[in-house]
């Protein structure tokens, strides 16, 4: 649970760290687009070290999801303000949110020998593409 906020929430946080500093939310940053990014670095992360933190981390994502962007229709919604509770919606879920976000919060979770890192790369799109281990000589046959 974060210090400063009994539910751990984005009002949460040391204060008192001597890092404050380095964390500056801008008013114009304040919006929360359920972007890939952080849930992606996590996946890689927790495949590399094996290191349950990162499957944590990834949980309290997904709940923090599930409590403030998801509408009762069954979808998504971006937020305008995460630093106000309860965050302001878009009324918008960008298509990334499922084609990237929550396949890789799906993988973070799943068993390590589904689409295996040293086998299959992800390109921008969260697409796995096989690795291909030798290189296949193309003749120029016309």
């Amino acid at each position: 649970m974060l210090q400063g906020n009994p539910e751990g929430g984005p009002d949460g946080g040391n204060k008192s760290s001597e890092y404050i500093s380095d964390i500056i939310i801008k008013p114009l940053d304040r919006h929360n687009l359920l972007r890939p990014e952080t849930v992606e670095s996590l996946f890689v992360l927790h495949r590399i070290t094996e290191d349950p933190k990162y499957r944590e981390w990834g949980w309290q994502i997904f709940q923090a999801f599930e409590k403030y962007t998801k509408v009762d229709s069954g979808g998504y919604t971006s937020l305008d303000d995460v630093t106000s509770l309860p965050p302001p919606r878009r009324d918008k879920m960008e298509t990334f949110f499922l084609g990237e976000t929550l396949k890789y919060l799906y993988l973070l979770f799943g068993e390590s020998n589904i689409l295996p890192l040293d086998k299959y790369v992800f390109n921008t799109e969260a697409h796995p593409l096989p690795v291909i281990r030798s290189v296949v000589q193309v003749s120029n046959t016309v």
